[in-house]
C-alpha cells in the first residue's frame, strides 16, 4: 500500500502494492500551506510513513485529545460548546518523516510536530486548506483508509 497526498488538489490517493489506484479521498491540509518547521502550522512535504494507527474499535466521531479517546462523541452541540477546539475524531494515522533534515529530526520532525491524518466534524470543509498542519478527512473516509493501511505504509506528501 502507498498513500499519495496532493496538496494542490486536496486529494489523498490510496494505491495497492502494484501501483493501481484503489481510492481517492477529499482532504483538508494546512490553512497556512506547506512547510516543515515546528510551530509553522504548515503541512510537511516529502516521504513519510504511518508510524502509529490509533483508534481501532472506537465509534465514529469519537473525540481524541493527546491521541487518547476522551469518551466524548462529537456532536454539533459539543462543537458549539468548544468553538476553538481543533477536533481530532474517529481515527488517527500518526506520520513520521523519512528524510533527515527535511521532515525528520531537529525542528523539522513530522512526528514530533504531531502531524496526523485524522477524522473531522462533518461541518469541516474538505477540498480546501483549513487545518493547523494535519491532514483532515471525513470520518467515514478515515475509517475506510484506516482499515486498509498497516503501520509502516509509505505516505508521500507533494505540493
Amino acid at each position: 500500500m502507498k498513500i499519495a497526498i496532493h496538496i494542490k488538489s486536496q486529494i489523498l490517493d490510496l494505491y495497492d502494492d502494484q501501483g493501481s489506484l484503489l481510492q481517492s479521498y477529499a482532504i483538508s491540509s494546512a490553512l497556512k500551506g506547506t512547510g516543515q518547521v515546528k510551530g509553522s502550522f504548515c503541512t510537511p512535504l516529502g516521504r513519510h510513513i504511518v508510524r502509529a494507527r490509533i483508534g481501532s474499535g472506537q465509534l465514529e466521531n469519537a473525540v481524541f485529545v493527546g491521541r487518547r479517546p476522551t469518551g466524548e462523541i462529537y456532536t454539533p452541540e459539543l462543537g458549539a460548546q468548544f468553538p476553538g477546539r481543533d477536533w481530532m475524531l474517529t481515527r488517527i494515522l500518526w506520520l513520521s518523516g523519512c528524510e533527515v533534515g527535511s521532515n525528520r529530526l531537529g525542528d523539522v520532525d513530522t512526528m514530533r510536530r504531531y502531524i496526523y491524518i485524522h477524522g473531522s466534524p462533518d461541518s469541516a470543509v474538505m477540498g480546501v486548506p483549513g487545518s493547523i498542519g494535519c491532514i483532515r478527512m471525513r470520518n467515514r473516509d478515515v475509517m475506510d483508509l484506516f482499515d486498509r493501511v498497516p503501520a509502516g505504509t509509505t505516505v508521500e506528501i507533494s505540493a
